[in-house]
Order: C-alpha cells, then sequence, then structure tokens
C-alpha cells in the first residue's frame, strides 16, 4: 500500500486513479499530521510525500518519519513543485529516496518509480 500525502485534491485523484489501473493500493490524506498518523498506524510500503503543506509542511514530516522506529525504514519519495538543488539535497540528507517534480508530472515514469522500489522493497524482506 502506498501512502499519498497531497493537499492538492486533483493531483492526488490523477495519481491513485493510474495506481489503482496499475494494482496498486493507495491511502490519501491531506496534510501532514494525518499523514504521520497513517504512517505510523498503517505501515504503507512507500510514502508519496508533498512538501507543501497546511500545518505540518513536508520537511518536518520527513523528518519526523526518519526519526520514528516504526516508520524509519519505509521509503519516500517526494513529489513536489519546489525543485530547487538546495531542496532536493536537504531531502536527500533527511532520507527522502526519490524527488519528483510535479511541474514535470509523468504518471508512467512516477508509476514506474515507484513498482521498482516496491519491487526492490520485496527483494530485501
Amino acid at each position: 500500500m502506498i501512502l499519498l500525502i497531497e493537499d492538492d485534491k486533483l493531483l492526488a485523484s490523477i495519481l491513485i486513479e493510474k495506481c489503482k489501473k496499475e494494482g496498486l493500493e493507495v491511502l490519501h490524506v491531506l496534510d501532514g499530521e494525518n499523514g504521520l498518523r497513517a504512517a505510523s498506524e498503517k505501515k504503507p510500503d512507500l510514502i508519496l510525500l508533498d512538501l507543501l503543506l497546511p500545518g505540518i509542511d513536508g520537511f518536518e514530516v520527513l523528518k519526523r518519519l526518519k526519526e520514528n522506529l516504526a516508520t524509519k525504514d519505509i521509503p519516500v519519495f517526494i513529489l513536489s513543485n519546489l525543485g530547487e538543488e538546495e531542496e532536493k539535497r536537504q531531502v536527500k540528507n533527511m532520507g527522502a529516496e526519490d524527488f519528483l517534480i510535479k511541474a514535470h508530472f509523468d504518471l508512467v515514469q512516477i508509476i514506474s518509480k515507484i513498482k521498482e522500489r516496491l519491487a526492490k522493497k520485496k527483494q530485501e524482506a
């Protein structure tokens, strides 16, 4: 199961629909606080995380996910319009595995990256 933490409902619905067509289950939450709760309770296989969220922003969500023993090993892909090298470096240093820029939104590429990572995770188990 993929946890999508994204406040853009249109983008989320498009991504969820594509994931479903590919046989991937998605749980969608709109903010960081609910995202942290869902990650702890549901233990998703992968998290897609926006950086600009209402309440707790994505940087803080990522920090808390990686500090929590229950969620620290869940792969996190950042899905954001912030695309500066500094943000990319910052989230990679915080433990994010990939950085996908919404403006270059390519559903096929995103689904492919998700599937690759989920397959890798299965092999690691």
